[in-house]
């Protein structure tokens, strides 16, 4: 509530102490800079709480008009989920991705159901779940240099936070199972004649084709606004809530499993994954599913169970098995 009583009301954003994310609203327009360069602005489980809190006051804040989603300095707009935190937490946990999920769906829904429009400003590299963040905004524009992808096969996991979903309806069903199936980048160019993006514009040019895009936005009706979106929202909701929560299901579940963890620590030990190490262990009867096989081994000598097959030796006692 504001000093006038009002129950609805956006709060000053210093009053948040946000660390991963800058927000700013000044001149109609709310910005959200993710601000993590470090980490090519990948978000972390804080950065999406940040993310949801921002996106529920900019929803409430009369003063605010616009919304403009961006990326620290200048090589990453975002980069997805931080894989360093995947691989440390939530392959140990799987239970606890599920509950990540919620928090990703929590935020993205806060973005896409603000009531106003939104507009991506690309500045640098979008990968993985960047070009969800991407696609969940109403407009965007894209510096011309930069390039955007998708990367869960490639990491162990599926782009289904959006891009499964979104990428049909927007650029249609073979780019968008290219994109999805081979990870590869596409330039800048090829995002705007596929319809990804709205514009693409020289670097220094950026900062003037997002202001005017404000600019023609605050001058329209905002309850129309408000409607327009919600129609226009109409089939990416409709593909979102018909399968978030089986993708929340399985993703969680998955990480359980082989392909996330060597995906995942390859990632953070700059290798190339063991994809092909995969295949051969499932073709020769191997198991593709657990790293050191199903757990079906009992230890003669201290009687632990659910010893990996793969094992020689027991974990609890040293006995040979």
């Amino acid at each position: 509530m504001d000093e006038a009583g009002r129950p609805f009301a956006g709060r000053p954003p210093e009053d948040f102490g946000f660390a991963d994310i800058v927000y700013e609203k000044r001149d109609w327009v709310a910005r959200v800079t993710i601000n993590r360069p470090h980490a090519y602005n990948a978000y972390t489980t804080h950065t999406l709480n940040e993310l949801r809190e921002a996106f529920r006051d900019a929803a409430h804040d009369d003063g605010v008009a616009v919304l403009v989603l961006t990326g620290a300095g200048e090589k990453a707009f975002c980069t997805g989920g931080d894989v360093k935190e995947y691989a440390g937490e939530y392959t140990r946990r799987p239970r606890d991705y599920w509950k990540y999920m919620g928090l990703f769906a929590e935020a993205h829904e806060a973005l896409r159901n603000l009531g106003k429009p939104t507009i991506a400003r690309l500045n640098g590299i979008v990968a993985g779940g960047g070009n969800e963040w991407n696609m969940a905004c109403d407009l965007a524009v894209a510096v011309d240099e930069i390039t955007i992808r998708q990367v869960g096969t490639r990491v162990g996991s599926v782009a289904a936070g959006g891009a499964t979903q979104w990428l049909p309806i927007m650029v249609g069903d073979r780019r968008a199972r290219e994109m999805l199936l081979m990870c590869e980048p596409i330039t800048a160019q090829q995002a705007l004649e596929w319809g990804l993006v709205n514009r693409v514009v020289p670097r220094d040019e950026l900062d003037a084709c997002v202001d005017g895009l404000c600019e023609k936005l605050i001058d329209k009706f905002p309850e129309c606004l408000r409607y327009t979106r919600q129609q226009v929202n109409f089939w990416k909701d409709l593909a979102w809530h018909g399968t978030i929560g089986h993708a929340r299901e399985w993703l969680a579940l998955h990480f359980a499993s082989y392909e996330p963890w060597e995906g995942m620590t390859a990632f953070v030990e700059k290798r190339e994954p063991g994809y092909r190490r995969l295949r051969e262990l499932a073709r020769d009867g191997g198991s593709s599913e657990f790293v050191w096989g199903p757990p079906v081994l009992e230890c003669g000598a201290c009687g632990a169970k659910g010893l990996p097959e793969g094992m020689a030796f027991c974990g609890a006692c040293g006995a040979e098995l």
